[in-house]
Parts: C-alpha cells; structure tokens; sequence
C-alpha cells in the first residue's frame, strides 16, 4: 500500500502554488534590475533562453530583457498572462526579420500613401 498525504493536492493548490512562485521569481528578477539598472546579469543569460536574441542589437536585448521582466511582473501579480507571450512573439518577429539581410533591408524601406483603415481589436 502507497502512503498518501493527509490532504490530496487539488488542481486548485497547485495553480495557487504555482502563481506564488511566479510572483517569487518575478519579484527576484525586478530586484535584481532594481540593483543593476542595465540588468547585466539578465541581459547575458538571455541567449541562453532565447537563442534567436543574437539577431538584435545590444539596446534592443536589453529593452526586451526589461519588457520580458515586467511582463513577468504583470503575469504575477495581476494575473495577466497574455501579455509574456505578446512581448516574446514581437522581440522574436524582430529578431526573425533582422536575421534575414534581404528581409531586413526590405523592412527599412519607406512607405507611402494610404495602407486603408487600422482595425484595433478590445
């Protein structure tokens, strides 16, 4: 016979669990930038998450490090997860973009005229 807890672990204990720790590391990340406005530490850490970061500049690495943080923080602390995703999915369509030259150069170029009306989603 398997020994169980005097109390079963529910869905709901984990995702509490799980938002408490997330608030941890989040909070920990912040602080850290807190001590170390130019967040050094996490600007180098960050090719080893997100290999494609080589393809920005080093003020673009370091606005998404900073955008990625308080995305992070949001998702702790108001419950909004969406918005990780967001600041991930757009720095990586930047990077995808640059690592192209042909792309890129292309990218640059300037616009004119009337692209028609913008449709913003709620």
């Amino acid at each position: 016979m398997g020994r169980t807890s005097s109390r079963e672990t529910t869905a709901a204990d984990r995702e509490e669990e799980r938002e408490r720790t997330l608030a941890t590391a989040s909070r920990l990340l912040l602080a850290l930038i807190k001590h170390d406005p130019t967040a050094r530490a996490l600007v180098i850490a960050m090719p080893e998450v997100f290999p494609w970061v080589r393809h920005l500049s080093p003020p673009e690495l370091r606005a998404f490090t900073l955008e990625l943080v308080e995305a992070l923080s949001d998702a702790a602390e108001l419950d909004v997860d969406a918005t990780t995703q967001e600041v991930i999915t757009g720095w990586r369509a930047t990077a995808r973009i640059k690592a192209d030259p042909a792309h890129y150069a292309e990218a640059r170029k300037p616009t004119s005229g009337d692209f028609g009306p913008v449709e913003v989603s709620a």
